[in-house]
């Protein structure tokens, strides 16, 4: 809840996904965030123009384009805002990426309302987190190869695909599926 005369912080919501933007900006703005929802890079970019946003939630896969490459577009508008990149497609590589590139969180989807808030206002990381003593799954392996490779490449999938020595479309079909479980 906001006091009378206190200032919404303005928060820019960036997926392609228009019914998770609408579920997901409902309940940010519940939680006290004036929410502007963009679908692209250029409408993002195009808002964070108009109002400079507090706060932005990114989506890594905005319909094949890497919303990494917003950040420091983002950041070039406006050096305080704050930005947690948001992925169905979660991979250490892209994580390490984005808080390089300026993002000061990243979570996997699917999250809720509370964890993005949270996300957005942690000032330092928690040496209270738990550590998994279960080793990563072949196919998670895999998958991190795979996106560490696509990094490598600048994420051009026919380099990827020649690099790791397989068909292009047998890569573009493993990028297409939701990452393998930890």
């Amino acid at each position: 809840m906001t006091t009378l005369g206190a200032r919404q912080p303005n928060l820019l919501l960036v997926d392609d996904d228009p019914v998770f933007c609408r579920a997901l900006g409902l309940a940010l703005g519940r939680r006290g965030f004036a929410v502007t929802v963009a679908h692209d890079g250029a409408a993002a970019l195009c808002q964070a123009r108009i109002e400079s946003p507090d706060y932005a939630v990114v989506d890594l896969n905005l319909d094949g384009d890497s919303g990494l490459r917003l950040i420091p577009s983002l950041l070039t508008l406006d050096p305080d805002i704050r930005i947690v990149v948001l992925t169905g497609y979660a991979s250490l590589a892209t994580a390490v990426d984005a808080i390089k590139l300026g993002a000061i969180n990243y979570l996997a989807k699917p999250a809720d309302a509370d964890e993005v808030v949270a996300a957005l206002g942690a000032t330092a990381g928690d040496a209270a987190a738990p550590i998994s003593t279960r080793p990563l799954s072949v196919n998670r392996l895999e998958w991190e190869h795979i996106q560490r490779v696509l990094r490598d490449n600048d994420g051009n999938i026919s380099a990827t695909a020649r690099q790791l020595g397989m068909h292009r479309r047998t890569l573009q079909r493993k990028l297409a599926k939701r990452p393998a479980p930890r």
